[in-house]
C-alpha cells in the first residue's frame, strides 16, 4: 500500500533493486513532503536501508527513479545531491573540539570563517550544545556525542536529512529522551527527515508518516495512528504494537447481513468488514479493545493464566479452548482478575480490525 503526500518533497517512483538473487526493492514508490518527519520501519532485511542508500547515491536501484524537487537524482553521485546522511556510527574527529567537528564540513567547502563561526553558533544553539563547543567528543556522553554528529549533519542545510539507527547506540533512557529532541530540532532547523528504524516505539514517537517494510515491498503507508488503528495486513497489525490475532473466516459482509469473522471452535465475532462470504481472514483486536466481564455476560469465556500489573494498568492473559494463543487484554485496574479466574471476554465491535489471511508462497530472500 502507497500514499502520496500533499507537497512532495522527494518522489520515489518503481524502485526495484537486487545483490544478484537477493532481491532487496520490490517496485516500491512513495512520496515523501517538504518539512516532514518519515520513518522506513520494519524487520532486518526488509529492504529499509537499501531504500535509504538508494537516496543518499550509494546504491544505485536496478530499476526506477528518485526524485528530488523534480530533479532525477538517480544519475547523480553521492558528493553532488542536496541530501547528507547520519550513520549508526556517529565517526566524530576524536581530536577536534566540538565545534570544530561541525564546522569540519564547511571549512572543507571553503566558506567564509565568519560564516562558518555564525552558522556553527546557530547548529549548537539547534542541538543544545553551546555550552559544549569547546569540548572534545570524549568528554561527551553518548547523546551528547549524538547531538555534535546530528549537528554537524544538518549545518550544511541539505534538503533531506537521512539517518540510519541514529539512535540505536544510546541506552534506553537516553534513547527515549532523543526521541523527543529529535523531533523537536528536525522543527527547528525547518527540513525533511528519512529516519531508518527498526524500533516501532521509535517511529512511532517521532515520524509524522511511517513505511512498513516488509520482504522489501510497503506493506502500509500511514500515519502513526493509524498503522496502529487500522493495520491494512496481517504483518502490520503484528508487528506495530501488540495485538490479539484470530484467523477465522468472514461471514456476511457484501454478501448481505451482519458482517462477522467466525473462528472455528472459538466463537463468532461481529466486526465490520467486506470481504467475500468464507473468505480467509485474521481478526485484529487491540488488547485494550478486549474487555473482561462476567463469564455469563460473553458468549466467549477463558481461565486467567497471568496478570501484570504495570503501574496504571494492568495486562491480563486469558487463556481460550481452541486457540494456540492466551487473549491479551489491557484492564485499568489493578486487581480486576486473578491466575486460575474464569471469566468472559467481549471484543469491542467498532475497534476490530479485519484483514485477509493469504495462504503466501514463501518469497524470495530480501536484502537489508
Amino acid at each position: 500500500m502507497t500514499t502520496t503526500s500533499p507537497t512532495p518533497l522527494l518522489d520515489i517512483r518503481g524502485v526495484q533493486h537486487s545483490y544478484g538473487e537477493v532481491v532487496a526493492l520490490r517496485d516500491v514508490s512513495l512520496s515523501i513532503a517538504d518539512r516532514e518527519f518519515f520513518a522506513l520501519l520494519g524487520p532486518s532485511g526488509c529492504g529499509k536501508t537499501t531504500l535509504l542508500r538508494s537516496i543518499a547515491g550509494f546504491e544505485t536501484p536496478r530499476q526506477g527513479t528518485i526524485l528530488l524537487d523534480g530533479q532525477d537524482l538517480t544519475a547523480l553521485p553521492a558528493h553532488r545531491r542536496p541530501v547528507n546522511m547520519m550513520f549508526q556510527s556517529y565517526a566524530l574527529f576524536p581530536h577536534m573540539s566540538v565545534e570544530k567537528n561541525v564546522a569540519y564540513g564547511l571549512e572543507a567547502e571553503g566558506v567564509g570563517k565568519a560564516e562558518i563561526r555564525r552558522r556553527v553558533g546557530e547548529t549548537l544553539e539547534i542541538v543544545g550544545l553551546a555550552a559544549f563547543a569547546q569540548r572534545r567528543p570524549a568528554k561527551l556522553s553518548g547523546g551528547q556525542r549524538q547531538r555534535v554528529a546530528l549537528a554537524r549533519a544538518i549545518i550544511k542545510r541539505p534538503r533531506v536529512l537521512l539517518l540510519d539507527e541514529p539512535l540505536s547506540a544510546l541506552d534506553r533512557k537516553v534513547r527515549a529522551e532523543m526521541q523527543l529532541e529529535l523531533k523537536r530540532m528536525q522543527h527547528e532547523a525547518g527540513m525533511t527527515f528519512v529516519v531508518v528504524t527498526h524500533d516501532q516505539e521509535e517511529a512511532m514517537s517521532m515520524a509524522d508518516r511511517v513505511a512498513v517494510l516488509n520482504r522489501g515491498g510497503i506493506e502500509q503507508l500511514d500515519t502513526p495512528v493509524g498503522l496502529y488503528s487500522r493495520p491494512a495486513t496481517r504483518f502490520v497489525a503484528s508487528f506495530i504494537g501488540s495485538a490479539n490475532l484470530l484467523d477465522g473466516s468472514a461471514t456476511g459482509g457484501p454478501a448481505g447481513g451482519a458482517s462477522s469473522v467466525d473462528v472455528p471452535g472459538v466463537a463468532v465475532f461481529p466486526a465490520t468488514h467486506s470481504f467475500a462470504e468464507r473468505e480467509s481472514v485474521t481478526l485484529v483486536a487491540r488488547p485494550e479493545d478486549v474487555h473482561i466481564v462476567a463469564p455469563d455476560a460473553a458468549p466467549l469465556q477463558g481461565v486467567v493464566v497471568d496478570t501484570f500489573f504495570l503501574g496504571g494498568s494492568s495486562t491480563v492473559s486469558v487463556e481460550v479452548a481452541g486457540l494456540a494463543k492466551p487473549i491479551s487484554c489491557t484492564v485499568h485496574a489493578a486487581n480486576v482478575a486473578t491466575r486460575g479466574e474464569r471469566v468472559g471476554l467481549r471484543f469491542d465491535a467498532a475497534r476490530v480490525v479485519v484483514v485477509a489471511n493469504p495462504v503466501e508462497a514463501p518469497a524470495p530472500a530480501a536484502a537489508a
